[in-house]
């Protein structure tokens, strides 16, 4: 990986993207693909086949030492002690005011834990597990070797299959290790697409070899940020610093399920992480906002910052949007968004302001498309 000239570092594959006609984009300090084909294509692709997907901007991290899980813990609200070897666990980092740090996945590999944090915040993230981890002594190896791609979509496991057999046993959230085109790979059954699929990290080296192995299998194509962005709002999964940040709890964004019985009031391990006071309490009492789905009526998509309001004309704002496009798989404008608790209820009728005219949106579940999971 270098740095060019406007110091946009460039991932193991970017020639690779650059050759395949990719156009490229500034991202969280990287040069990304944001699309080859086209976002609609390369969404129905991953629905439909098998998208592939580089992620290496993603910052991968090794913690290695005696009682890592229960020292990882004091980080995050999630049970990291009760993780099964050769499971992961979707988990965040709090602040001390109850907000959400960053999100992330850590891994069980039996004698380390493997991290995969978001690329706007591995600085932070690792210099956090550093100060808080190290004097525990426990190693934190920040991994700049290996590069990280996704391969998701039903055709994804008979595709991955035919490298490896063995990847198929999976379940979702298995992980370990598997050769695939002649490179150690470790692999997850995971991604965040809201689709069946793996994430792969393997060695820089043997990136783009893996990489053509993969496209050269039938109903396999590149796909870029446009359409990672359209499945992930489509599957209601949140993208960090849009739908939450440090200012937004776990139970206001709708995550109370990623913490776990121990972590929570009279579990085993109660509390013990930073903002526990603000997010035991909201677990227990509620939240006064929420994290919605949202259906715009009409044809015109609700992006990111509008205001929603509670009447026509008048009346009084009561949230805001976060993320929204259209939708290519649920056929019209999908968004969502924080609304205060008496608006949050499924099938009321908002108002969003879009260049100055109100338009009318409901409110709905989450996801907008059922996930395709391997359970």
């Amino acid at each position: 990986m270098g740095d060019t000239d406007n110091d946009l570092r460039r991932t193991p594959l970017y020639d690779l993207h650059v050759a395949r006609g990719a156009r490229m984009v500034p991202f969280a300090g990287w040069e990304m693909p944001v699309q080859y084909e086209g976002v609609m294509a390369e969404h129905n692709a991953t629905r439909d086949g098998a998208g592939l997907f580089e992620v290496s901007h993603m910052g991968q991290v090794i913690l290695r030492g005696e009682g890592v899980a229960e020292a990882f813990e004091a980080l995050v609200p999630q049970d990291i002690v009760g993780l099964a070897e050769g499971r992961q666990r979707y988990a965040f980092f709090t602040n001390d005011a109850g907000g959400i740090e960053d999100d992330l996945m850590v891994a069980n590999r039996g004698d380390h834990l493997y991290v995969v944090v978001n690329a706007a915040c591995v600085e932070a993230d690792v210099a956090r597990m550093r100060a808080a981890l190290e004097p525990k002594g426990i190693h934190v190896k920040h991994v700049t070797t290996r590069a990280l791609i996704a391969l998701q979509g039903p055709g994804a496991e008979a595709v991955l299959a035919d490298l490896n057999e063995d990847v198929a046993a999976m379940r979702f959230l298995d992980v370990g290790t598997h050769a695939l085109a002649g490179a150690e790979c470790w692999v997850s059954r995971s991604g965040y697409t809201g689709e069946d699929g793996y994430e792969i990290s393997v060695p820089e080296a043997a990136a783009e070899l893996l990489v053509t192995t993969l496209l050269g299998k039938p109903g396999v194509s590149l796909v870029g940020l446009g359409a990672r962005d359209s499945l992930r709002l489509e599957a209601g999964l949140c993208l960090y610093g849009q739908d939450i940040d440090s200012t937004t709890s776990p139970v206001e964004a709708g995550l109370s399920w990623a913490i776990q019985k121990a972590r929570r009031t009279g579990g085993a391990r109660e509390g013990g992480f930073p903002g526990a006071d603000r997010i035991l309490t909201e677990l227990d009492k509620g939240a006064s906002r929420h994290r919605v789905g949202l259906m715009p009526e009409g044809r015109a998509p609700m992006r990111t910052g509008v205001a929603l309001f509670d009447a026509e004309t008048g009346g009084a704002q009561v949230g805001e949007v976060t993320s929204g496009s259209f939708g290519p798989t649920v056929g019209g404008p999908v968004a969502m968004g924080y609304v205060t608790d008496a608006a949050a209820r499924k099938g009321t009728r908002l108002w969003g302001e879009v260049r100055g005219k109100r338009m009318a949106v409901t409110v709905s579940d989450l996801p907008f498309v059922p996930a395709g999971f391997k359970r």
